[in-house]
């Protein structure tokens, strides 16, 4: 099939390279010059791991190509998809101009009938105005559809061709069966592909991401009576995992959720629910609760240091809102590290992937250090933010004689307390009783 994938980001980018792993012809457009012109030198703009050798190996065979034409990838398409950003307004609501934009531009370079798919994260209604601003440019027949992903950043490639399920909210039996064929090869294992009215297929999308986002909340809840209580949050957390019903994902205690996705989408869907008269206060509570987790650490600091935080340093391991990505988008780390700066503190900081991208966040008011054993160096403190596997396993006799005060406080549990009580650490983590040696 001919396919046009608009938007170059992660959810454009990483699809436009699996349909065309899949023997399809595809084209990403996108009018960010710099960012076409790094992908036709064979750069890779964002950091995914298993994306760069797909897109390299799909362009050699001639499957894959980039353009700032985006008329002429539409004429020259049968199934256009729409995978441009849409970042979340003032109110929260999710800001609709470049989708229709696209559509716009759709419209005016419609040559015949073509099928037209968001993968955008759009609230329910969206594919009505999509369709309303292309017809208004062209009297071409379009069938325009709902196709949403649920691409996990650090694990797209993986999501995108062996997917759970495929979404499609279709509006003619003729977009369903094209745009099934489309993706069966993915599901070749018998994973399903879900043909469904417009509205279900935008409202799955938000209703998914604001499940796993609540299931974070909950557990941060969970993990502040357990801190209450005595009670070990790892325990609780396998006594709900085993439960069939809940299962696994999703249920471990941190810092909060962030990145691209789970507070734009939360924020996004009570916007309609209010809009629509739907009760949001489950969702409400959901956001509320991670915003005040994303500042955990920073509390803890300030009990055990008191406000003015002047003269003091500050290690910070993992910068990123999860492992395997550089997306800072919203990352707890953000929130630390900022706190920290203002009440005077120095910051030195690590991350494996992130710290040119934490450079766009944070500037020069930080220490980029070389090595996550470099950060430390007359650190007051560590506070741990990302559970990168390079940090499971460090070298604990040598963090101790690099820190000013043997002070861990993990944001992601990574470490067992009797282990850091063996170690001679002072350490936090979530949900868990602290370890605090006697002082002599």
């Amino acid at each position: 099939m001919k396919v046009t994938v608009i938007g170059t980001g992660y959810v454009g980018l990483v699809g436009g390279a699996g349909f065309a792993e899949t023997g399809n012809d595809v084209i990403c457009a996108d009018i960010d010059e710099t960012k076409i012109a790094r992908l036709e030198a064979g750069e890779i703009p964002i950091f995914e791991p298993g994306l760069e050798p797909l897109v390299k190996s799909n362009v050699k065979a001639g499957r894959l190509r980039f353009t700032t034409d985006v008329p002429e990838s539409v004429r020259s398409s049968d199934i256009v998809f729409i995978a441009v950003g849409t970042p979340p307004g003032e109110d929260g609501s999710a800001d609709l101009q470049h989708v229709l934009a696209v559509a716009r531009t759709i419209g005016e370079s419609m040559n015949g009938e073509k099928i037209v798919a968001t993968k955008s994260t759009v609230p329910v209604g969206t594919a009505g105005k999509v369709k309303a601003a292309i017809q208004a440019e062209t009297d071409h027949v379009v069938h325009v559809c709902s196709n949403p992903e649920f691409l996990k950043e650090g694990a797209a490639v993986e999501d995108f061709m062996k997917p759970d399920r495929v979404v499609l909210g279709v509006d003619s039996e003729y977009a369903g069966k094209i745009l099934s064929d489309l993706h069966a090869p993915f599901v070749r294992t018998g994973n399903a592909i879900l043909v469904m009215d417009i509205a279900a297929a935008e409202i799955t999308k938000y209703a998914s991401n604001a499940m796993l986002a609540t299931r974070i909340s909950f557990m941060n809840s969970i993990a502040q009576l357990c801190e209450a209580t005595g009670a070990d949050v790892d325990m609780v957390r396998q006594g709900l995992a085993t439960d069939r019903r809940i299962g696994a994902s999703f249920l471990f205690p941190g810092v909060g959720y962030g990145g691209s996705c789970f507070p734009k989408d939360v924020k996004a869907l009570v916007r309609t629910m209010h809009e629509l008269r739907a009760d949001a206060s489950i969702l409400e509570a959901v956001e509320s609760v991670n915003e005040k987790q994303k500042r955990v650490l920073v509390e803890r600091i300030l009990h055990r240091f008191g406000e003015d935080l002047s003269g003091r340093t500050f290690a910070v391991w993992g910068l990123a809102f999860k492992p395997n990505t550089d997306d800072m988008r919203e990352a707890p780390s953000l929130v630390t590290i900022s706190a920290l700066l203002e009440r005077g503190a120095t910051v030195a900081a690590h991350d494996p992937v992130a710290m040119d991208e934490a450079r766009h966040h944070l500037g020069d008011r930080i220490t980029y250090a070389e090595s996550n054993y470099a950060a430390l160096e007359g650190a007051d403190a560590l506070l741990i933010h990302t559970e990168w596997l390079p940090y499971r396993r460090p070298d604990f006799p040598r963090m101790k004689e690099l820190m000013n005060i043997p002070l861990i406080l993990d944001g992601r549990n990574i470490y067992r307390p009797e282990r850091m009580a063996e170690h001679g650490f002072e350490y936090y983590s979530i949900g868990r009783s602290p370890v605090i040696p006697a002082r002599g």
